[in-house]
């Protein structure tokens, strides 16, 4: 018994059972409310619909009687609905007259490259940059994720979910008594990478240009053993303001480098970050302390919901192991020592063009009015109820006589298997 009391005392447990719970009730309370309504108004001829297919039904599906039998055929009915519904409501979005801003930013980062090998990162993926981290910030709904610290580090992390492309993750991280310099070398330094990051199982840099610091690298990332490891071919590139860094790494095209069947290729992939100096928490008024925003997304393959999940509670875990790492970078890094090739590219950056910023904060000032507007115009429809009325119309059909129950149970089937 105590064993058992642990195991639900544990919090990840409970979070799960939280997200479990939070994700099965808004779903209910819609087939119950399409139950009631659907109940109330049962048109006369469902019962001729019943009487015509009845036969057809009993040749495709035979559901053997009895109370769970009808709750099977109950949960499908219920996804079935569900799934209309979700199908139905991104048709209308999508179907609309201006372009979402998310289906914009994300097309930006998976277009073709048609520039040079050395050109893969290029001011437009700076830009996306800036609109993401920076003026984006408005123009999007950021949810709270975490907000923890220890002695030497601080950290907020927030998460963004547009209708098309994958989550869009949002950090700041504020390290105690650390350089910019330092900070920039230690995300390049690939050398050194292993010693932290225990997801990194091979890297080897493909490409580089010695006069920007560009560079294209091959990473392979150990995932857990329900998963296949995932392959990455990443160009990357830093642009300087001052003692202010803007780093760019994204997944890129190589045609050298033929994609293969194990590892999977993660080719959607954006993670990127603002590095600055700014003043400590300890109040003394100097500058010894350095902020990471940092902005990233990538689909891996896996299920939104499950990728979800999997963030949350790894986060917090992930972050400490960073912390640490940096921390051992810091000391290795004594005077005199040498440095390894990555951490010299970082050190080969581009000056910033301060037009781009002024620039890309105008447009996306513009974009941001544009989606609060549309926004606020969805918000007027309010909840879609000629769909609960359809819903509940099939429910209280179904349990009047449960073939129209069958049927949407063989469609759920159908659906479930062509996923």
């Amino acid at each position: 018994m105590d064993i058992f009391m642990d195991f639900f005392n544990k919090p990840s447990v409970t979070e799960t059972f939280v997200d479990v719970l939070l994700c099965a009730v808004p779903i209910w309370v819609t087939v119950m409310i399409g139950l009631l309504i659907g109940w109330s108004w049962r048109p006369r001829w469902t019962s001729l619909v019943y009487l015509g297919f009845r036969s057809k039904l009993r040749f495709l599906c035979t559901v053997p009687p009895g109370f769970g039998a009808r709750r099977i055929w109950l949960a499908f009915t219920a996804l079935s609905a569900f799934s209309v519904c979700s199908t139905s409501n991104k048709s209308s979005v999508n179907n609309g007259s201006s372009k979402p801003v998310e289906e914009e930013a994300f097309s930006r980062a998976s277009d073709k490259v048609t520039e040079k090998e050395k050109d893969v990162v290029t001011e437009k993926d700076l830009e996306h940059l800036l609109h993401l981290l920076e003026a984006g910030n408005a123009s999007f709904e950021w949810q709270s994720m975490m907000d923890k610290s220890t002695p030497n580090m601080s950290y907020q992390a927030w998460r963004h979910e547009p209708e098309i492309g994958p989550v869009v993750y949002r950090s700041r991280t504020v390290f105690e008594d650390v350089t910019p310099d330092i900070v920039r070398d230690f995300f390049w330094d690939d050398e050194f990478r292993p010693k932290w990051d225990t997801m990194l199982a091979y890297f080897k840099t493909l490409e580089e240009d010695p006069k920007t610091g560009t560079t294209i690298v091959h990473w392979i990332k150990k995932f857990p053993f329900f998963c296949s490891d995932r392959e990455y071919i990443i160009g990357r590139r830093i642009w300087e303001s001052g003692r202010k860094y803007y780093a760019v790494t994204k997944g890129v095209p190589y045609k050298a480098l033929s994609k293969r069947d194990k590892p999977r290729r993660v080719e959607l992939y954006f993670s990127s970050w603002i590095i600055n100096a700014v003043e400590s928490r300890k109040g003394d008024g100097q500058m010894t302390a350095c902020e990471v925003s940092l902005v990233h997304y990538e689909d891996m393959g896996i299920p939104k919901d499950v990728a979800k999940l999997g963030v949350r509670h790894g986060m917090w875990g992930a972050v400490k192991k960073l912390n640490s790492g940096l921390r051992a970078y810091q000391s290795a890094r004594k005077p005199g020592t040498s440095l390894s090739r990555s951490a010299q590219m970082a050190s080969i950056t581009t000056k910033l063009n301060m037009d781009l910023v002024e620039t890309s904060g105008a447009e996306d000032e513009e974009r941001g009015r544009a989606v609060e507007n549309a926004r606020k115009q969805n918000d007027q429809f309010g909840v879609d109820w000629k769909w609960i009325v359809v819903g509940g119309v099939a429910l209280a059909c179904g349990l009047h006589s449960s073939a129209i129950g069958k049927a949407l149970m063989v469609g759920a089937g159908q659906r479930l298997a062509r996923r």
